[in-house]
């Protein structure tokens, strides 16, 4: 394992535990990994809106997204190996690049009225390079902050991107009353703005870095992997179950925002728990902070009220950020240097898999049996952790070194 004092090893090395590079830099990774998320937060909204226009039927706005999400876990792992030989701020620029030329694709089909197939396509083109980006950019925040602020740093980012979550969807809409077309080019200009604000670093080569298609799945590795895949269902079933649990309760659809709105109210609380506590969870945090998510899964499963229902909400969003920087952090350390980029994609892929098992769930069983089969995915990943001693390096994140994770 590399710890974060040892010289670099490969391009996306950190840097050095005691100097910080400043706040200008940091400043603009924030802006960077706010505004990458924009076209996935904001896409559910604005695809329906152009698919209506396109075809008449806002469900095709789904396909669009499916395509988008089922690319990214296809190219996430490939496309970060492109970017092997160089350096990881000019790869993410190019990235972006390709995903902002694909959304425009998708603005200028909507415009002449294409072939819906085209907009499906280019939807996924868009997608292709999602997973390889969030690597990229997540490996590059080792050079813009010290270790011992890393998980302020990642709390900070976790607060903003559920802010864009709850944004994205809301510009999308009131830009959509506007046009459709006009709302995809908004999220595709905000979506390119990391190519315009990412620092660059420089590139450092060593001679004999392993091959880049060795495997990074170590047990360590994949355990946290799983974990944010079951986290990632669990939100998701909330998500996109909200407007069935709404009709489940007598609400109108439209009151769906009585379970969305908690769980990104309590996830931008709990991002914000992790900035100012500053510190990685030891093992034990960790295991209650899974125990909290599946006891709000089992409760908006089994809940007999609206208010349980919304309490497991509220449950799950505020143990989301601690959980996600807890994840971010140990793969951070358990992965060798020249792999972060790779392993921090995978990171993104785990969520979208967890996303893609939820919607498919919720399409073929009914909202409560879907709910408890994340449920039971909560339970079993909550008892691996609390069963299975892992060894973790040592790290200045941890609150007691000497204990395994």
């Amino acid at each position: 394992m590399t710890d974060h004092r040892d010289p670099p090893v490969g391009h996306i090395a950190s840097p050095p535990l005691d100097r910080s590079p400043g706040h200008w830099p940091l400043l603009r990774w924030f802006a960077s990994s706010a505004t990458l998320s924009v076209p996935q937060a904001a896409a559910p909204v604005a695809f329906s809106l152009v698919a209506l226009s396109s075809i008449g039927e806002a469900s095709g706005g789904a396909a669009m997204i499916l395509a988008m999400t089922l690319a990214q876990v296809v190219g996430a792992v490939p496309i970060t190996w492109l970017g092997r030989n160089l350096s990881a701020a000019t790869f993410l620029r190019l990235l972006v690049a390709f995903r902002t030329l694909a959304l425009a694709a998708v603005a200028l089909c909507a415009h002449y009225q294409a072939s819906f197939a085209w907009l499906v396509v280019f939807a996924a083109l868009a997608g292709l390079v999602n997973g390889a980006a969030f690597g990229y950019l997540r490996s590059l925040l080792n050079h813009f902050t010290p270790a011992s602020r890393l998980p302020r740093a990642l709390g900070i980012a976790a607060t903003l991107n559920e802010l864009t979550f709850v944004l994205g969807p809301v510009a999308a809409s009131g830009l959509g009353t506007i046009s459709p077309v006009f709302a995809v080019l908004a999220l595709t200009v905000l979506g390119a703005i990391p190519a315009l604000l990412i620092p660059q670093v420089d590139k450092t080569h060593v001679e004999n870095v392993p091959h880049a298609g060795a495997s990074v799945l170590s047990p360590s590795i994949l355990l946290w992997l799983t974990c944010a895949a079951a986290g990632g269902s669990t939100v998701a079933a909330i998500e996109i179950g909200a407007v069935a649990l709404a009709l489940k309760f007598g609400y109108e659809p439209t009151l769906a925002i009585l379970f969305t709105v908690p769980l990104c109210l309590a996830s931008v609380a709990g991002g914000i728990w992790v900035s100012v506590r500053n510190r990685m969870a030891n093992r034990k945090a960790v295991v209650a902070q899974l125990s909290v998510m599946t006891l709000g899964a089992a409760l908006a499963a089994l809940g007999p009220s609206l208010a349980t229902t919304i309490i497991g909400a509220i449950l799950i969003g505020f143990v989301l950020a601690p959980l996600g920087t807890y994840y971010s952090l140990a793969l951070d350390q358990l992965a060798p240097s020249q792999k972060r980029p790779e392993v921090f994609a995978l990171l993104r892929t785990a969520n979208a898999i967890g996303i893609i098992f939820a919607s498919a769930v919720l399409t073929t069983a009914s909202l409560s049996s879907a709910l408890i089969v994340v449920t039971g995915m909560m339970i079993a990943v909550t008892l691996t952790v609390g069963f299975t001693p892992v060894a973790r390096p040592n790290s200045q994140h941890q609150e007691t070194p000497s204990k395994p994770i």
